[in-house]
């Protein structure tokens, strides 16, 4: 996947201002090409449950999806904060994802950005496979 140094740095930037709550958005880009847009949700977790869990509600999906045909691009996949957790998928990350978008998981300890890392989850739904981000400058 290709993502720019400004689109990271604002996903971080989110994930920051979010801590110690999950932040959560869409990454929209050209078929199976550069993510260049990022598209934020408000997480419609319930608040006690939103510093290790997100949910990106319909109606917040057909926004961004509606966005995106109006700029000429598609839903490429989704990002996620970890507030003091690693960047690795979590086992409800699994449960949730299909296997046709990537995600990014931006890791938050202690208020800081720490890792940043892209997955995709296996056809079979078994397990994610790491992604390489290409970084953009």
């Amino acid at each position: 996947m290709i993502l720019s140094s400004y689109l990271k740095k604002k996903i971080e930037a989110e994930a920051q201002a979010a801590y110690p709550k999950e932040c959560c958005g869409v990454l929209l880009g050209p078929k199976e090409g550069e993510t260049v847009k990022i598209f934020p949700i408000t997480n419609a977790f319930e608040e006690e449950e939103k510093y290790h869990r997100f949910r990106i509600e319909a109606e917040d999906l057909m926004r961004a999806e509606r966005q995106a045909v109006r700029e000429g691009l598609e839903t490429l996949g989704f990002y996620h904060s970890h507030p003091d957790h690693p960047a690795v998928p979590s086992e409800y990350d699994r449960e949730q994802a299909l296997p046709f978008y990537v995600y990014i998981i931006a890791e938050v300890r202690q208020n800081r950005a720490g890792d940043f890392r892209a997955w995709r989850l296996k056809e079979d739904r078994s397990e994610f496979i790491e992604e390489i981000i290409q970084e953009k400058v």
